[in-house]
């Protein structure tokens, strides 16, 4: 399998073309721009998104193709976008979004664009949904994107847990048979064929939570030879990490297969601390020959369901509750963000309830687990017990790409801030990464995870999804506190060659397009 520095070394072999044309200023309204045929972004510090250093050079796209970097000219119908030193670099691509369960109510997403992301990527964690609606299919979604494109591209990964939900329906809690898994397969089949990138399981969650590896290696070799990959969030992030990251890895091996671990953690105290451990594992799984990758968002708090809390799911065990509280995640770093039908516990501690109701935090955890379970409630918690030593270090391997794991305008912070932390905190203030590197973790390495090929680099021939942001002023301001609060210093977006924001607005256009995996079975 092909390392990074074999990927990077086949995309960077750039030509850069010199256009001798007469010159023409920027002016007219931001709409006025976001069709450009012809832009020429002048004076810009160009990162070509494979980690290497800057240049300082002109940019010019022509019918939404990157035609060359030099230094050019306008015509009197070229678009002049004048870049007075910010950083061009390719678009971001996030590789593990819920961005698009509100993407046909927002076509334009503030959220997203206002820190530079460019492409989304959704059916991760193992479910997928048609823009919020029950699912269908993964052509269903494109021909709906289709119908209505946003001002950003889409891909998707193929859902095995909405597959097992739709094939077992409620009798979820046991291994498939034969039968239900040939149904499953059809269907990853069918989204593969659509152009799929690959399967994406959600193991820590129902109804994957019951399945047996033998059934992913069985989904993830059809993955496989359509040339998709495989994500996964692991059966475990705290208690039982080890053995579910071992698992990815047999995973690997039994379908040989590229496989990526979702939003990397350690999400349990004994286990602060451990991430060079882990990663030395993934480096033994890599030299063996497996393609082993990562992604991971900057912050110390996740968001999923309570239940998760109790890996067992016996919402009666009083004492596997309280070892939850006390080794996993305290009471007081777990702050209720959706419980269905009591919309006055959203942000409100575990603590903070049990004070409310003079109860032990132990008791309102397992009354409210027990009663959703009971009325199949959904309910979501933001748990924050993730080491800042571990996400540095998880960050800085080669291998991990940045992600959001987070939705338009989402009640975590993640969903509007991801890639703007890491370019302010992570690469301006604490210098855990180079610009450069950090923007390799946003382009190249994701594009390469996900088996995309003509995105990610800022070089001739590829897209012209790019990003121009001042990286002394970039900011994030979504807290767990207020997270609806979009970054600060993108100066400008395009997206296939069109304008889609301009200097902290959304312009009309809406050139997103559909990304599909290119390989075919056999490939």
């Amino acid at each position: 399998m092909k390392s990074i520095n074999s990927y990077i070394r086949a995309f960077s072999i750039s030509a850069c073309l010199v256009f001798l044309l007469s010159c023409s200023e920027q002016n007219g309204s931001p709409d006025d721009f976001a069709a450009a045929t012809v832009w020429i972004i002048k004076d810009a510090l160009v990162y070509d998104g494979l980690g290497n250093d800057p240049v300082t050079a002109d940019v010019r796209v022509d019918n939404g193709i990157i035609s060359g970097i030099g230094d050019f000219t306008a015509q009197s119908n070229d678009k002049v976008w004048q870049a007075n030193g910010l950083a061009l670099s390719p678009g971001f691509i996030d590789p593990h979004s819920h961005h698009d369960t509100k993407l046909m109510q927002q076509l334009a997403p503030k959220s997203a664009l206002a820190q530079g992301i460019t492409t989304i990527v959704s059916g991760l964690d193992g479910g997928a949904s048609s823009f919020g609606a029950p699912f269908v299919s993964i052509e269903h979604n494109f021909q709906l994107f289709q119908e209505n494109p946003a001002a950003i591209n889409l891909a998707y990964f193929a859902p095995h847990d909405t597959y097992r939900e739709i094939v077992m329906e409620d009798d979820f809690k046991r291994a498939a048979n034969e039968e239900e898994l040939e149904s499953m397969r059809q269907m990853l089949r069918r989204d593969l064929e659509a152009g799929a990138l690959g399967l994406s399981t959600g193991l820590e969650y129902e109804p994957s939570l019951y399945s047996l590896t033998e059934e992913v290696i069985e989904l993830a070799k059809v993955a496989a030879s359509y040339g998709g990959k495989y994500s996964s969030h692991i059966r475990s992030e705290d208690v039982k990490v080890t053995e579910a990251i071992d698992e990815v890895l047999t995973i690997a091996r039994g379908a040989n297969i590229s496989a990526n671990i979702s939003h990397i953690k350690l999400a349990m105290y004994a286990l602060h601390g451990d991430a060079e451990s882990v990663l030395e594992k993934l480096d033994r799984a890599r030299s063996e020959g497996l393609d082993i990758t990562a992604d991971i968002y900057p912050y110390d708090g996740w968001k999923a369901p309570m239940a998760i809390l109790m890996p067992e799911r016996d919402y009666g065990d009083r004492a596997a509750a309280e070892y939850a509280l006390s080794s996993i995640a305290a009471a007081s770093s777990i702050t209720i963000s959706d419980y269905e039908g009591q919309p006055s516990y959203a942000g409100k501690t575990l603590e903070g309830l049990a004070a409310e109701k003079e109860m032990d935090p132990i008791d309102p955890m397992m009354r409210l687990l027990q009663r959703a379970e009971r009325d199949d409630l959904n309910e979501r918690v933001i748990g924050r017990n993730i080491c800042q030593a571990d996400i540095e270090t998880f960050m800085q391997w080669p291998f991990t790409a940045i992600t959001t794991d987070g939705g338009i305008d989402d009640s975590h912070p993640r969903g509007q801030g991801t890639f703007s932390r890491v370019l302010a905190t992570y690469v301006r203030d604490k210098q855990v990464l180079t610009l450069s590197e950090a923007i390799r973790k946003m382009t190249s390495l994701p594009a390469h995870n996900l088996g995309i090929a003509d995105r990610g680099i800022l070089q001739q021939g590829f897209a012209a999804d790019l990003v121009l942001f001042d990286p002394a002023s970039i900011q994030d301001h979504a807290t767990f506190d207020d997270s609806l609060q979009y970054s600060t210093g993108i100066d400008a977006v395009w997206v296939n060659g069109e304008l889609v924001w301009d200097k902290g607005d959304v312009t009309d256009a809406r050139p997103g397009q559909l990304i599909r995996r290119q390989n075919t079975p056999g490939d």
